[in-house]
C-alpha cells in the first residue's frame, strides 16, 4: 500500500504480487502498447493545436499548500506494480526525485515520494488517488491502466496538479492534468513517410499483428487509416488475445499472402520477440517495423538472438535512452544512473523514462511556483511551459498546449545492438529527432 519517505533514500526491491498470474502483465502491456503508440493528432492534419478556452485556476488553490513543509514537499504517485507491471512509474518518479534532491531540493525543500500500488485494480486506484489528493501536493508520474476510475476525482478537484502521461482520454482533456508527452487522437505520418519512400513497392503488402483490446484496435484503426491515406495496402491485420504467446498461423498466413513489411509498433518486447521466433521457424523475413514497446535490452535474447531480429527498424518518439546515445546526450547517463540509485537492479523502461520526464516537468514548474508554493502557483507555473526540454530524452514537446510530439528517432537493430538510422545530428536545430512528418486524422 501507500509508503511515504525521503528520495534520497533507495528504493526497496519490488517482488511480483502471487495473487495475480503474470498473463496480467501480459494483457496490460500489449494494452498500454497500443495507447503509447498512438502519439495522436489533434483536430487538424498537421498537428496545430486548436485554440480552446481555458478555465480559470480555482482561487482556493493559491492557498491550498497541502503536502508542503519548510522542508519538504511530498508527492503521490499511484501506478500498477503488479507483476512488475509498470513498476517503472514509480522508479523514475523517485529517480528523479532522488536526483533533485542530491542538488539540495526545489528552493530548500526536498521532495518526497508517496508511492502505491493499484494493483491493478479501479477501485483501489480510485482510493489511493483520493488519499493523494487529501494528502500530497500533487499527483506526479504514476503509470496505471485503471486511471478512468480516478478521473472524476481528478476533474472535481481542478486546483489539484496532476502530472502524469496518462493513459485515460477524458484524464488527458482535463486543464489540470499535464503531460511530458501530450496524446490525442490520430496518427504520426513521418516514420510512414520514411518507409514509403524507402520500400514504394513493399508498402503494397502491408500487415501487422494487434491484441484484441479496445484500446490496442482504436491506435492500429488510427495507424491504419494513415497508411491507407499514404497509399499503403494492409493485407492482414489480426486481432489475437492479449495473452498470445505461438503466432505461427499468423505467420504462416503472411508468408502466404505474400507479405513484405511487417509493423510491430503495438507490440512490447515479449510478444515482438515471441513473433520473431515464429519468423525464423518460417524462415520468412519481411521488414519489420517495432515501436517504443520493443525498445528493450530483453528483446535480441528473447527473439533468438541477433540474427532473428538484425535489420528490424525502430520508430518512437524517445532517444536511445537505455544507453546507446549515452556519449551524445549527457542526459541518457543522468536518468541511468539514478535509475539504479533508486532501484538497484532494475532494467529501464519506457515506463521508467515517463515517471522520470513527468518528475522533472513538476519541478521545472516548482522551480518557479515561487518561495512558498501552493498548488495554485504550480498549476499556473505549468500553463506557461510550452517548450519542455529534457536535454533530447524527448524531443521538445508542448505540455500547456497538450500539443502531441511531432518528430521521432530511426533506429535499427545491427549486430544485436539498436543504433541510430538516418537521423540527424544531436547538436543540430532539432536536436537528433527527425522532424519531416505531420499528424493525420482522417
Amino acid at each position: 500500500m501507500d509508503r511515504r519517505r525521503d528520495a534520497t533514500a533507495p528504493a526497496h526491491r519490488r517482488s511480483p504480487s502471487r495473487g495475480r498470474s503474470l498473463a496480467a502483465a501480459g494483457l496490460g502491456l500489449a494494452l498500454v502498447a497500443g495507447l503509447l503508440n498512438a502519439c495522436s493528432s489533434t483536430n487538424s492534419s498537421t498537428g496545430t493545436a486548436t485554440a480552446t478556452s481555458t478555465p480559470p485556476i480555482p482561487a482556493s488553490a493559491f492557498q491550498d499548500r497541502t503536502g508542503v513543509t519548510p522542508t519538504t514537499v511530498t508527492i503521490g504517485n499511484v501506478t500498477t506494480q503488479l507483476a512488475g507491471l509498470f513498476t517503472g512509474g514509480t522508479v523514475g518518479t523517485e529517480a528523479y526525485a532522488a536526483y533533485v534532491n542530491s542538488q539540495g531540493g526545489v528552493n530548500g525543500r526536498k521532495i518526497v515520494v508517496s508511492s502505491a500500488d493499484d494493483r491493478f485494480e479501479g477501485a483501489l486506484n480510485k482510493q489511493e488517488t483520493a488519499s493523494v489528493i487529501q494528502n500530497d501536493f500533487a499527483s506526479v508520474g504514476g503509470v496505471t491502466l485503471e486511471d478512468s476510475f480516478s478521473e472524476p476525482l481528478v476533474a472535481a478537484n481542478p486546483g489539484f496538479p496532476d502530472v502524469t502521461a496518462s493513459l485515460d482520454p477524458g484524464t488527458q482533456k482535463l486543464p489540470n492534468n499535464f503531460s511530458p508527452a501530450p496524446a490525442s487522437d490520430g496518427w504520426p505520418t513521418g516514420p510512414l513517410l520514411y518507409f514509403k519512400q524507402t520500400y514504394p513497392t513493399k508498402i503494397a503488402h502491408t500487415a501487422t499483428i494487434i491484441a484484441n483490446l479496445p484500446s490496442t484496435e482504436l491506435a492500429w484503426a488510427n495507424e491504419k487509416t494513415a497508411m491507407q491515406h499514404l497509399g499503403y495496402d494492409v493485407l492482414l491485420d489480426p486481432a489475437l488475445p492479449a495473452t498470445t504467446t505461438d503466432f505461427t498461423e499468423q505467420v504462416v498466413a503472411m508468408k502466404n499472402a505474400g507479405v513484405q513489411i511487417l509493423f510491430l509498433e503495438q507490440e512490447p518486447q515479449n510478444y515482438a520477440s515471441a513473433i520473431f521466433r515464429d519468423l525464423t521457424q518460417q524462415n520468412f523475413h519481411p521488414v519489420v517495423v517495432l515501436g517504443s514497446p520493443s525498445y528493450n535490452p530483453q528483446l535480441i535474447a528473447n527473439a533468438g538472438g541477433a540474427g532473428a531480429v538484425d535489420g528490424a527498424y525502430l520508430e518512437q518518439a524517445a532517444s536511445l535512452y537505455l544507453g546507446e546515445d549515452a556519449s551524445q546526450i549527457p542526459a541518457i547517463t543522468t536518468f541511468n544512473t539514478w535509475v539504479q540509485k533508486a532501484s538497484p537492479g532494475f532494467t529501464p523502461d519506457v515506463f521508467a523514462l515517463d515517471g522520470w520526464l513527468a518528475t522533472e516537468l513538476f519541478v521545472d514548474a516548482l522551480r518557479n511556483a515561487g518561495t512558498d508554493p501552493s498548488r495554485g502557483s504550480e498549476l499556473q507555473a505549468l500553463r506557461k511551459i510550452t517548450a519542455f526540454q529534457s536535454g533530447n530524452l524527448i524531443p521538445v514537446s508542448n505540455p500547456a498546449g497538450k500539443v502531441p510530439i511531432t518528430c521521432y528517432l530511426l533506429g535499427q537493430v545491427v549486430n544485436g545492438q539498436f543504433q541510430r538510422l538516418d537521423d540527424p545530428p544531436v547538436s543540430g536545430p532539432d536536436n537528433g529527432f527527425r522532424c519531416d512528418g505531420t499528424y493525420y486524422r482522417g
